[in-house]
Parts: C-alpha cells; sequence; structure tokens
C-alpha cells in the first residue's frame, strides 16, 4: 500500500506540473527523445535553465491532463494528436529558434546498432585500418576496395557505407567496431511547435524574415503584372498607372500648343536641342533631352539627337526611351 500511494503522490505532482506549466506558458516544443540518454537529457535541462523547462513522462497521463485542460482551453486540442511515441515538452515564452538551437546543439556520439535506422550517411575514409590481411575478405563482403599495404590492410577510397534512413545490418556493425568509428550523432529532435493554439512543422522556424520578404515582393509583382493585365485598379498598379498617366500627357503637350510647367522643358529641347544644351551646360558634341523624376519634376537627361532626322520623327521615337 506505501508504494502504491507513493506512486499515486508522484502522478498528482507530475499532473499538476503539467497543469502549471500548460497555463504559463504560450508556446510548446514537441521533442522527440530516441536514443537519448539520462546523462544528455539531464544535460539539455541545465542549458535550457532560465529559458525553457523541459517535461518528459507517460503519453497516457499528457493525454489525460491535456484533454481536461481543453474543456477550459479549447485550443490545447490541437497537442493530442501529436502526442505519440517517446516524445517530450519544452515549454517557453522565449524565441522557438534560439530555443530549439539549445536542444540541438547538445550532441553525443554513438555508435551504430543493428537495426537502428541511420540519422545521417555514414561514410569510411581511404587509408590505412591497421587490420591484417586476414580481414580482406571482410571487406570483399561489404564491396570495399582495399590493398594490402606494408602487411596491413588499406582501403583505397572514401566509401558511402550506410546512408540515411537506411537500417544498419550486421556487417555494417561489426566493420564500423573493427575501425574503432562512431558514426552517428544523437540528439533530441524538436518535431512540432505548438504556438498559441496552431501545431506547425518546426521546418517553419528555417524561414527567414529575408525568405518572407522575398516571397511577399515575388507575389506582390505578380498581383501587378496580372492586375495590370487585365485592367484592374489597386494599390499595387497605382505608382504604375500614374507614370503612364504623366507620360501620356506629357506626349500629348509635345505634339499641341497644350503645355504645363512638367512639359516646358521637353517642348524647349524639342523646339532647338542645341540652344538647349548651351542653356543647360552640356558638351557641344552632345544634347539632352529632358525626363520626369519620380516626383514629377523634369530633370535633364543626356541623348543623342540626329540632326538630320525631321523633329516630327523624333517626337514619335524619342518618348518611349524617356519613360519606358
Amino acid at each position: 500500500m506505501g508504494k502504491d500511494k507513493e506512486i499515486s503522490e508522484r502522478k498528482q505532482a507530475y499532473r499538476a506540473k503539467l497543469e502549471r506549466l500548460l497555463d504559463d506558458y504560450k508556446s510548446i516544443l514537441i521533442v522527440g527523445a530516441d536514443n537519448v540518454g539520462s546523462n544528455q537529457m539531464q544535460k539539455i535541462r541545465i542549458a535550457l535553465r532560465g529559458t525553457a523547462i523541459l517535461l518528459m513522462g507517460k503519453n497516457t497521463i499528457m493525454r489525460k491532463v491535456i484533454r481536461e485542460k481543453a474543456v477550459t482551453n479549447p485550443r490545447l486540442e490541437a497537442l493530442k494528436p501529436h502526442i505519440v511515441g517517446n516524445i517530450g515538452f519544452v515549454f517557453t515564452n522565449e524565441d522557438l529558434s534560439k530555443v530549439r538551437a539549445m536542444i540541438q546543439e547538445n550532441k553525443v556520439p554513438a555508435a551504430a546498432r543493428v537495426g537502428t535506422v541511420a540519422p545521417s550517411d555514414c561514410f569510411v575514409p581511404a587509408g590505412p585500418t591497421g587490420l591484417d590481411p586476414g580481414q580482406t575478405a571482410f571487406f570483399q563482403a561489404l564491396n570495399i576496395a582495399t590493398k594490402i599495404v606494408k602487411g596491413a590492410v588499406e582501403i583505397v577510397t572514401d566509401v558511402h557505407l550506410i546512408h540515411k534512413g537506411q537500417k544498419v545490418t550486421p556487417s555494417h556493425v561489426s566493420l564500423l567496431s573493427k575501425l574503432d568509428i562512431k558514426p552517428f550523432f544523437y540528439q533530441m529532435m524538436v518535431i512540432s511547435i505548438f504556438d498559441d493554439g496552431t501545431v506547425f512543422s518546426a521546418g517553419v522556424l528555417d524561414i527567414s524574415t529575408d525568405d518572407l520578404l522575398k516571397k511577399f515582393f515575388n507575389g506582390l509583382t505578380v498581383i501587378t503584372a496580372l492586375s495590370l493585365r487585365i485592367g484592374v485598379p489597386n494599390l499595387a498598379t497605382l505608382p504604375h498607372s500614374v507614370a503612364h498617366a504623366v507620360q501620356m500627357l506629357l506626349a500629348i503637350a509635345v505634339s499641341t500648343e497644350l503645355s504645363f510647367k512638367e512639359a516646358e522643358p521637353f517642348k524647349e529641347y524639342l523646339a532647338d536641342p542645341a540652344a538647349y544644351a548651351a542653356k543647360h551646360g552640356l558638351s557641344s558634341g552632345s544634347s539632352a533631352a529632358p525626363a520626369a523624376s519620380s516626383s514629377g519634376k523634369a530633370e535633364s537627361k543626356p541623348a543623342e539627337v540626329k540632326k538630320e532626322e525631321p523633329v516630327e520623327e523624333e517626337e514619335e521615337g524619342g518618348f518611349g526611351d524617356l519613360f519606358g
């Protein structure tokens, strides 16, 4: 009875702690703890101290507490489908990218074990192995090219022994053990993130602000082009519409007797390019045509003028370059 009471008290304490953490923290990192030992987990807890709290426990108790808390806080319902396997919760109110980095930077080298899925690629480097020539048959079974140098087996080229996601075989383990290679690093991995009622993949944290801005402006460019093509005005097309309107007004002004302040430099240039060049201090070998700035004020812009062409031809062909 004493032991049962102790177990019951521990469960009650765990439930109370989990309920308190669910109330106090807005973000939860769901972490996978496969192949993570108690010593490594303790180091992670120490690294997170003051920033986040790591809580492990039985999935059944986690689901039960969350189900009860979801009555008053329905947003917690999104957590339940993710409580599967050897997982834990990291509670925090700090920057999620920073917390994830603190969790995953704690790595422990580990030897390959039969039947496990390789978390990363494994390479065997070329060079001497220190093994006697009697071991060549072992390398041949794994299709590894070798040669005998000074009475020892030497691997000819680097070998991609195990691919990421591939199951480790007894032959892999035996070879790596003989070469004293620990090919893998085990760490606590952030699987998903719960933030303010929404669960999303941890990969979202890899998206930077620059990536978001780039996608936004790419989308804005597409919307602008589409809106201009179908003739639907909006805020995205406004600068282009205004620029086009100014261009048309200037074209009308230089083609008729009508005029306005911004069109005067263009009319002056077309009337006498040489006089315009002298007035604005341009070299005698070149003349300039005024251009409209983004603020609407006229500015001068050097341009080649073929004097043998009639003025009418300059008016028709010159303004596409000035405002395009």
